[in-house]
């Protein structure tokens, strides 16, 4: 049976996030936009790049005790190597997720084929999903509580959002009939007890990485820092276009930035372009503010990180 080639998927993602850059850009001040990011200082966007070698680093770290935490051993040096090929992955191929799928891949081929191997291949694909997920779990409630302050300080519009939704009460009946028809599948096709056995699994390895105050707060913490850092990369772009000047600004533009960093996950383009941008064209005028500053700031922090990933490249030449 000949295998479906991934080439059109790969161009429609490409497609999908040129169009979406193309159609935000086209409602935007352009020559506003330029100037923005043409008044970045280059020192500043060194320091950028300084505290993306630090968000690296964390990652890293976070990954190496993960994986620890399920008996997989991560050298520091291969952590840091392995998170720069995934950054450099991600920021290049379409859904921003391929990079770690790589990691995950590469770390556990070197676990052999064995029953035994095949535990410590599994540890490896988990040390790598968990470790993202660590990153998430933080993610989802800073970005609530950012939207809640911005709200209560009165941000956004008071106006609400003409926008009526009308369900049928039967369409309540469709998400269980589906988990119901997919379960039916399962046991149909032999695999439920197989689905069971790996939840089983992947449980375990919830609680071995999560579970406890000490590892509860290793995560918490570590993750909390990693998303600081990003953070500061948006910051430090905002404050050389001038658009951090006092502490309500700085305070309005990290809150945003937070949002866009969610927009982010979203993998329906090439590392987050366009859905990013898109995101800051209707995030910024909804407080009250030029779409083309939140465009610039989007547009700055995905060109500083794809410059940050770099290191990445150098490591995928090596291989080649």
């Amino acid at each position: 049976m000949m295998r479906q080639r991934p080439w059109p998927k790969l161009l429609l993602r490409w497609a999908a996030t040129l169009i979406i850059l193309v159609l935000v850009l086209r409602f935007v001040d352009l020559s506003g936009l330029i100037a923005r990011l043409r008044s970045i200082p280059p020192s500043l966007i060194a320091l950028a790049l300084v505290v993306s070698v630090l968000q690296v680093v964390l990652s890293a770290w976070r990954w190496r005790y993960t994986a620890g935490r399920l008996g997989v051993s991560v050298p520091m040096t291969f952590a840091v190597r392995e998170y720069y090929l995934a950054t450099f992955l991600n920021q290049v191929l379409p859904g921003g997720v391929m990079g770690d799928v790589n990691r995950a891949w590469r770390h556990s081929r070197a676990h052999g084929q064995g029953a035994h191997e095949r535990s410590g291949q599994l540890s490896a694909v988990h040390a790598v999903v968990l470790e993202r997920l660590s990153g998430q779990l933080v993610l989802f409630p800073v970005v609530l509580l950012a939207v809640v302050v911005l709200w209560r300080v009165g941000a956004f519009s008071s106006q609400p959002l003409p926008i009526r939704i009308s369900l049928n009460p039967a369409y309540w009946l469709l998400p269980p009939l589906l988990v119901g028809i997919g379960t039916w599948l399962l046991w149909v096709s032999g695999r439920l007890a197989s689905l069971r056995r790996y939840l089983g699994r992947l449980g375990a390895d919830l609680k071995r990485a999560f579970a406890g105050w000490r590892n509860g707060s290793v995560q918490l913490f570590t993750s909390l820092a990693v998303l600081g850092t990003y953070l500061t990369v948006f910051v430090l772009l905002a404050f050389g276009m001038g658009l951090a000047a006092d502490a309500s600004s700085l305070f309005l533009t990290a809150a945003l930035c937070l949002l866009l960093l969610l927009a982010m996950v979203v993998p329906i383009t090439v590392s987050g372009w366009g859905v990013r941008e898109g995101a800051a064209a209707l995030l910024w005028p909804a407080v009250g503010l030029p779409a083309e500053q939140g465009v610039a700031i989007s547009i700055g922090y995905g060109a500083l990180i794809f410059l940050a990933s770099w290191p990445g490249a150098l490591v995928l030449l090596k291989r080649a």
